[in-house]
C-alpha cells in the first residue's frame, strides 16, 4: 500500500520532543514507535521501516492508526499487566543497598554473593521465598551482573586521586594540546612462557586443560600509547625491567618521533621510572621530554592497561608455548596487529580520563 503522511510543524515538534525524552528514559519501544512515525512522514515505505526497526509491518500500521485516532495519547505506555510484584519498590531499593554493602556488611562470613545466598537474604529480610534461578533475573533488573572481583590497594589515597583527576590531568592534557605534543601513557607488561588462563566456552563437566612447560620465563615489553591518536610505541626484551632498559626505550621513542615534536609522558611510580639514571636522561632531553607521575596505586587511570589485557587475550590466554621463541612470536604478532590499528587502540583505551579532558 502506497500512501503519503503529512504532519504539521507542531506535530513534528511534538514527536521530536517525545523522542528525545523517550531516549533519555531508555523507553526503547516508544523510541521505535516515534521513529516509525517520523520515517512515515518522510515518505519511507512501512515494509522498509518494519525491517529497519525489526518489527512486523502490521505493527507499523497499528502505530500509525493509533496515532491518527488518539494523537499524543497513543504515545503513552501504561503499566504492564501481570501478577503484582512480590517486592515493593522501597523493598527493592533496600535490597539493592544491602547487596552493595556486600555479604560481610550484611553479617555473613563469606565475601561472595551467589543466588542461593541472595535468596536467603530476601527471605530473611522480607519474608519472600525466591528460587535461586529467579534471583539472577531479579539482580539483573536491579543493575547487577556476575563479575570477577579485582584487588585494590588499601594504601589508595582517594583525595590524591581526585585531585590528580580533576586538576592535574586537565592541566596536562591542555598543555599537550597547546604545544601539539604527543601525550604518551607508559607502562610495562611481562608475558609468561607458561601462559595465562582465562574463561572459555567448553562442554559441561569437561574443564578445559591447557598444557604448560612450567618454565618461569617471561617476555618483557615496555609500551606507550598516544592519548590523542592511539599511536603505539613498544620495545620487547628478555632482560629485567630497570632504569637502563627503560632509558633505551625512551631513546627509541624520541628517535621515532619528529625532532621538533615534544613528548609528554604520564607514568606510574615504578622504581626504574624514578631512578636517578632515568631522571638524568629526562633532564638531558628536557627540550623535548616532559614527565608526569600518576597517583600511587592508580592503574585504572592508565589507558595502556586495556591494551595489555587485549594482547594477553589474543596471544597468551589458554595457549601452550613449547619454546620461549614461540611465546615471543605470539606476543609480537598481537602487538604488530595493534601497531597498525591506531584508531582501534584509541577506542580500546577509552577511560574515565576522557570525561575530565573535555
Amino acid at each position: 500500500m502506497n500512501f503519503i503522511i503529512h504532519f504539521t510543524t507542531s506535530t513534528r515538534r511534538l514527536l521530536d520532543q517525545r523522542w528525545q525524552t523517550a531516549l533519555k528514559q531508555k523507553q526503547t519501544q516508544l523510541v521505535k514507535r516515534i521513529t516509525a512515525l517520523q520515517w512515515l512522514a518522510c515518505g519511507q515505505a512501512p515494509k522498509l521501516i518494519a525491517a529497519r526497526l525489526e518489527v512486523a509491518t502490521s505493527t507499523v500500521y497499528a502505530w500509525l492508526s493509533a496515532f491518527l485516532h488518539k494523537g499524543e495519547a497513543a504515545l503513552e505506555y501504561g503499566p504492564k499487566k501481570g501478577r503484582p510484584a512480590r517486592l515493593s519498590q522501597p523493598q527493592l531499593q533496600e535490597l539493592k543497598a544491602k547487596l552493595e554493602a556486600g555479604p560481610t556488611g550484611c553479617g555473613y562470613a563469606t565475601g561472595l554473593w551467589n543466588a542461593a545466598l541472595v535468596a536467603q537474604l530476601i527471605e530473611q529480610e522480607f519474608g519472600q521465598r525466591f528460587h535461586p534461578r529467579y534471583v539472577a533475573a531479579l539482580l539483573g533488573k536491579l543493575g547487577f551482573s556476575y563479575q570477577k572481583a579485582r584487588f585494590e590497594s588499601d594504601h589508595l589515597d582517594p583525595l590524591r586521586r581526585a585531585e590528580w583527576l580533576e586538576k592535574e590531568w586537565p592541566s596536562i592534557v591542555n598543555k599537550a594540546r597547546a604545544e601539539r605534543a604527543l601525550l604518551l601513557f607508559g607502562d610495562e607488561a611481562s608475558f609468561a612462557q607458561w601462559g595465562s588462563l582465562s574463561y572459555t566456552w567448553a562442554v559441561k563437566g569437561q574443564q578445559p586443560v591447557v598444557a604448560t612447560t612450567g618454565i618461569r620465563r617471561g617476555y618483557k615489553v615496555f609500551g606507550m600509547l598516544d592519548y590523542f591518536t592511539g599511536q603505539l610505541f613498544y620495545q620487547g626484551h628478555t632482560d629485567k625491567f630497570k632504569a637502563e632498559t627503560y632509558c633505551d626505550f625512551l631513546r627509541m621513542v624520541l628517535e621515532h618521533t619528529k625532532p621538533d615534536h615534544k613528548v609528554i609522558i604520564v607514568q606510574d611510580g615504578a622504581r626504574y621510572h624514578t631512578a636517578r639514571t632515568t631522571k638524568e636522561f629526562v633532564a638531558a632531553h628536557a627540550d623535548r621530554l616532559e614527565v608526569y607521575q600518576l597517583p600511587a596505586y592508580s592503574p585504572d587511570y592508565n589507558p595502556i592497561e586495556h591494551l595489555w589485557r587485549r594482547v594477553k587475550r589474543a596471544a597468551t590466554h589458554n595457549r601452550y608455548f613449547a619454546t620461549f621463541e614461540a611465546l615471543v612470536a605470539g606476543v609480537e604478532a598481537a602487538l604488530q596487529d595493534l601497531l597498525a590499528k591506531p584508531g582501534e587502540v584509541k577506542a580500546l583505551a577509552g577511560t574515565i580520563l576522557d570525561t575530565w579532558a573535555a
